[in-house]
């Protein structure tokens, strides 16, 4: 039996989460890159004057927000990563260690700003 197998598996729960949460960001910024596609593509379908009318090149790579979106969900992977192995390590170490908020609290306001700066040119157009 493993020594305080629960702890070791709410970290894995926790791990797993953390990979959840990193590919929905990764998902999220790649239908922002490819959603042009989309919108010239029934553009096309409709009608000629629909093409002209929406103008779908303007639409297309919002300042690289997508590729920012991709980015952010490959460092929470990264993040989860070695989250997920260092707290293995402390839960087998016997000494009592403190907890730690500043990555999960960076990572949370790396992505609530890079929804606001993709949120504001949706608001304000």
């Amino acid at each position: 039996m493993i020594r305080s197998y629960t702890d070791h598996a709410a970290n894995e729960r926790t791990f797993l989460a953390w990979l959840r949460t990193g590919v929905a960001v990764i998902a999220f910024g790649f239908l922002m890159e490819r959603f042009d596609l989309f919108i010239r593509t029934m553009a096309e379908a409709t009608s000629v004057e629909a093409v002209r009318r929406l103008q779908p090149e303007g639409l297309s790579h919002s300042l690289g927000a997508g590729r920012s979106f991709m980015l952010v969900g490959i460092a929470f992977i990264l993040v989860a990563t070695v989250r997920f192995v260092r707290t293995g390590w402390l839960l087998d170490d016997p000494k009592i260690h403190e907890t730690g908020i500043v990555t999960d609290l960076s990572l949370s306001v790396i992505l609530a700003i890079l929804l606001l700066f993709v949120s504001v040119p949706l608001i304000f157009h």
